[in-house]
């Protein structure tokens, strides 16, 4: 019995030991930790095309890794940065001339109070609006560069994580202490969390944001491509989404005397807008798996807390693999007591109709 108590001890410290040097390495590569999550996410959607190259098609690794890091950043990241880098203008544009901005918005209150009876905003609002938008820049450019050396170490690691796939996967495989199912269960479903999120939510967002740039352009409403790609940004918000453009939109069009337009770019963004969300979300669910719109709103709301804009992707998946880790604890540990408890069941009934049989 001592021996077993002593064998227990040392396993408890060195798990221990294991859980104090983890907790030390994650907060000192805390930085790193949104490229390592790029990473993984590139690298699940990337696997069998590299497997493919290297297996089938007899590429060298290097050059396998090499090409579809490349083709990534082109199909991607650089059509995302060009996006990025115009709304990046825009509001630099808007906090430089700040004062103009608030003026602006001076008058269109004014108007929508003349013309409904409605104050949109307070003296003190517009003040706090105008403070808002003079210390925004700083962090706004933080966070660009933040994104950029995430991006520089997403792909530092996503080489290796490539060139040496087969081999992590296999040691992966082997040292992860679960059952084979359960590991088998965690690779299923991290691939299918990886691609609802990675894929889904920009994907939908970006159908979300075509369909604004349509009723933008039949309603005349000025830099429509402009407002497309903040419709775009937006819907990848949770609860308010792409109303957090037509909405104010509209309200400015109906302040400045054009009625029909802001009423109709107020109909259409909830009737058509809104709408498509979930018609375009129910169809791809099918396609590359479904993520619980709650698990969407709570996941993108942590996200952003952690990792900032990049969290919007990596929010939801967190808290999937949450939930996945949950249901493999109870496979793993839960299932084999009930497991104990029947078969314990089965042999006391065998028993007492042995008995009963004497």
């Amino acid at each position: 019995m001592s021996h077993l108590d002593n064998e227990r001890l040392k396993q408890i410290v060195f798990l221990l030991i294991l859980a104090f040097l983890a907790i030390i390495l994650f907060k000192e590569l805390y930085a790193f930790f949104p490229g390592f999550l790029g990473a993984v996410t590139f690298y699940v959607l990337s696997r069998k095309y590299m497997f493919r190259l290297v297996e089938v098609r007899k590429w060298g690794r290097p050059w396998a890794a090499a090409t579809i890091m490349v083709l990534s950043f082109l199909i991607i990241l650089l059509p995302f940065g060009l996006l990025v880098n115009m709304l990046t203008a825009k509001v630099a544009y808007a906090i430089n001339h700040s004062s103009e901005l608030i003026k602006g918005l001076e008058k269109i209150n004014e108007q929508l109070h003349q013309n409904t009876g409605f104050e949109l905003m307070t003296d003190a609002r517009l003040q706090k609006i105008q403070e808002y938008i003079t210390n925004v820049l700083p962090g706004f450019v933080g966070a660009t560069f933040n994104t950029l050396t995430a991006v520089a170490i997403m792909y530092f690691i996503l080489y290796f994580m490539l060139v040496n796939a087969r081999e992590m996967e296999e040691a992966l495989y082997e040292y992860i202490p679960l059952k084979d199912e359960n590991v088998e269960l965690l690779g299923a479903e991290v691939k299918n969390m990886v691609v609802s999120n990675a894929i889904g939510i920009p994907l939908i967002a970006l159908i979300q944001g075509v369909v604004s740039l349509i009723g933008y352009l039949i309603f005349g409403v000025p830099e429509p491509v402009f407002w497309f790609v903040v419709t775009s940004f937006t819907a990848m918000l949770p609860i308010i989404g792409a109303a957090a453009v037509y909405l104010p939109m509209g309200l400015y069009m109906l302040s400045i005397g054009q009625t029909w337009q802001g009423i109709a770019v107020l109909a259409y963004g909830f009737g058509v807008v809104g709408s498509s969300d979930n018609i375009f979300r129910m169809l791809l669910a099918r396609k590359i798996g479904d993520v619980h719109p709650l698990i969407t709103i709570f996941g993108v709301i942590i996200g952003i807390s952690l990792f900032g804009f990049i969290g919007l992707i990596f929010g939801p998946l967190l808290i999937s693999l949450f939930i996945v880790l949950l249901k493999i604890y109870s496979n793993e540990y839960l299932v084999k007591k009930r497991e104990v408890k029947v078969v314990k069941t089965a042999h006391a009934k065998e028993k007492q109709m042995k008995k009963s049989g004497e």
